[in-house]
């Protein structure tokens, strides 16, 4: 497997028992991990960008000369603390997403401008989708004032019910034990 994945750039990724075994061939190097099935795929696939991204930035074009495990001493600390990164910080895979998120709005708007400048549309088009934008931003703040407001209201009779729970509580002990009509507690 590892012999047919290192002469092609590609992502792959095995399952064996309950382990996952993903594959990052870039430029002729191989990056391997093995992560539990809970993990899926987008986790360990940005660790090994992540390492890809340090490994060439540290050792760049000797990587591609040296010898197995030439650079184990000095790379096992970046591999460390990356893997603690990505096991344990919940970030990471937020900071990816995130990442990836913007990335795809990016590029949807780069094709945007292009499709724009290919069909020669007027700058009279792009104002009024400004507009349509703010319009929307406006709604939207309108509808999560409305929630805000939905939900203290909804506070506020959780609270009356409670105090009115108590209330009762109270009234219920203190019948039980100075009687119904309280004469016993006078």
């Amino acid at each position: 497997i590892l012999a047919r994945t290192a002469s092609v750039d590609s992502r792959m990724s095995y399952s064996q028992d309950n382990h996952l075994f993903h594959l990052l061939c870039e430029d002729g190097l191989l990056y391997l991990c093995m992560a539990e099935q809970e993990f899926g795929r987008r986790i360990p696939f940005s660790f090994l960008e992540e390492i890809q991204k340090l490994f060439v930035a540290q050792h760049g074009e000797e990587a591609s000369t040296a010898e197995d495990l030439e650079f184990q001493d000095a790379f096992q600390p970046i591999l460390s603390q990356q893997m603690h990164y990505f096991s344990s910080d919940d970030r990471a895979d937020i900071m990816r997403r995130v990442q990836g998120e913007v990335l795809e709005v990016k590029r949807g708007m780069v094709e945007n401008i292009d499709q724009v400048l290919n069909r020669g549309e007027k700058i009279d088009l792009l104002v009024h989708k400004a507009g349509n934008l703010q319009g929307d931003a406006f709604r939207f703040k309108k509808s999560a004032r409305n929630v805000r407001k939905e939900f203290w209201w909804q506070n506020i009779r959780l609270m009356t019910a409670i105090v009115m729970v108590a209330v009762l509580t109270i009234y219920v002990v203190l019948s039980l034990c100075c009687g119904w009509d309280f004469k016993k507690c006078q």
